[in-house]
């Protein structure tokens, strides 16, 4: 089946502009005006199976548990052969037509932010992904609104990727004469996703809008984004052979893979070394991101966006940085970056003024132990006596970290964690990207332009922010580790009479 055609794409269809918000540092601290949410219903609820004939609860079940270990709800574990029935039932159907697939998605998005949807209420569901994750309950209401926004203009990100020189139907007129058209490489896509952070669900369903048949599998750390999302997409169009949710052990999600024709794993360095040589699996493990601030640069000028970047979202993101590298002496940028970060509050995830991230008590001691291990022979500007401050519920939450290396290529600068910790490095122009290679991000607060040329050029880094612009910025449109489309889509010549 096409992709959305540009001749057949009534403007009905095509959704309005949806502004992302500022492109600059958004504020730490949220607004404490705003109401409290509710608390989830108590007892413990059930997260279903969504498979090709609706819902199904399986025998198997896990407890998924808030940070505080009290349980929230049973997550059904789908056997190996629901697995392969539900991606041959995908495969079997046929994709809607594309304008009703973005019309859905456009729909969908609406229904994810605001409807009720599996006895879930927005704020409900928002209060329970921030005590389930530990995420900000801040963070998860604006990435409520990312996710609405970039699903509703998902039609003009699929534009942007595809190919200026290529129609996106075979219809076309100018397949007359000969033209290249944007078709699927396959037809099923299974998502390993993470659980870190419910941003990572706006990227998945532009599959749905070219034409894929999409089944994921949640992370059970947190399962209720993605169950709400697939509910949503189903409730808006698409049918029961065209997104499934099937929650699984280890053994049955690769058998999910080898069932599906692409596959899109988020992991971490294991993943990526067990996945990554397979053309048909498109890994997105650390980011390892980072800032660059060259001596031509007075880096107090930029101090917002250097913490913002650190610590922003929650600190949880591949987007946020790692590393600060610094041309001169790091150690100003050190002791400064860690007066600002030791000022954010230590409160739960569901409160209004949280800005950090809370793991349940134990987690967050395995966290430290390790960053005071990976941390050894480093200078500590904050963090050095640990960063796990037990709430008194069973949960900790994880407070930054800033640790100043003798060297940009010391091995503790790509040693990504899970809340705001930076390790702060001297850098040397002479060694160019070396020291930046391997980098999701670089923010580069530079007047260089030749560096900037390089950094650009340098084909291990993702993206280049030149300027005052935070490592977790993304507009509308634009790629986040390239675009999806890239691993899904293929140009074929078509010619016709």
């Amino acid at each position: 089946m096409p992709a959305p055609s540009t001749a057949a794409h009534p403007d009905s269809a095509r959704p309005a502009p949806v502004h992302p918000g500022p492109a600059h540092p958004a504020p730490l601290h949220p607004d404490p005006a705003r109401p409290a949410s509710p608390r989830p219903s108590s007892g413990t609820g059930h997260l279903d199976a969504l498979g090709p004939r609706g819902a199904f609860r399986p025998r198997r079940r896990t407890v998924v548990t808030d940070v505080s270990g009290a349980p929230v709800a049973e997550l059904g574990l789908v056997p190996s052969l629901f697995v392969d029935r539900t991606v041959k039932a995908l495969h079997r159907a046929r994709p809607l037509a594309p304008d009703e697939r973005i019309a859905a998605l456009v729909r969908a998005a609406e229904l994810f932010a605001t409807a009720e949807l599996g006895g879930m209420g927005a704020a409900e569901y928002e209060h329970t992904v921030s005590r389930v994750g530990g995420i900000p309950l801040g963070v998860v209401r604006t990435t409520v609104g990312n996710i609405r926004a970039r699903l509703t203009r998902v039609y003009d990100s699929l534009a942007q990727a595809r190919p200026a020189g290529a129609a996106e139907d075979w219809r076309s007129p100018l397949t007359r004469t000969g033209r290249a058209v944007w078709t699927r490489r396959a037809e099923t896509l299974a998502v390993l996703a993470a659980g870190n952070h419910p941003g990572t669900h706006s990227l998945w369903p532009e599959a749905l809008a070219l034409g894929y048949r999409v089944a994921l599998r949640p992370s059970r750390r947190e399962p209720f984004t993605p169950f709400r999302l697939v509910t949503a997409l189903r409730a808006a169009g698409f049918g029961d052979d065209q997104v499934a949710y099937l929650p699984t052990g280890h053994t049955e999600a690769d058998v999910l893979l080898r069932a599906a024709d692409r596959s899109l794993v988020y992991g971490g360095d294991d993943v990526v070394r067990k996945y990554g040589a397979d053309p048909r699996v498109l890994t997105q493990g650390p980011g390892r991101s980072k800032v660059l601030v060259t001596a031509d640069t007075d880096w107090r000028d930029h101090l917002d966006t250097i913490t913002a970047s650190v610590a922003g979202h929650g600190g949880t993101g591949c987007v946020n940085t790692t590393a600060v590298l610094v041309e001169g002496d790091p150690a100003p940028l050190a002791e400064a970056l860690a007066e600002r970060l030791a000022a954010l509050p230590v409160l739960p995830p569901e409160d209004e003024r949280a800005v950090l991230p809370v793991r349940d008590a134990a987690t967050a001691r395995a966290l430290e132990a390790h960053l005071l291990s990976r941390a050894a022979g480093t200078r500590a500007w904050l963090g050095g006596d640990g960063v796990a401050e037990d709430l008194g519920d069973g949960s900790a939450v994880l407070r930054p970290a800033v640790h100043q290396l003798d060297r940009a290529d010391a091995p503790q600068a790509g040693a990504e964690l899970p809340f705001p910790c930076v390790w702060v490095a001297p850098y040397d122009r002479s060694a160019g990207t070396a020291p930046l290679r391997g980098s999701l991000v670089v923010t580069a607060l530079t007047a260089d332009r030749r560096l900037l040329g390089d950094l650009v050029d340098e084909p291990s880094i993702g993206n280049v922010h030149a300027g005052d612009h935070p490592t977790y910025w993304m507009g509308p449109g634009l790629p986040h580790d390239g675009y999806l489309a890239e691993f899904l889509m293929r140009a074929k010549t078509v010619i016709r009479d």
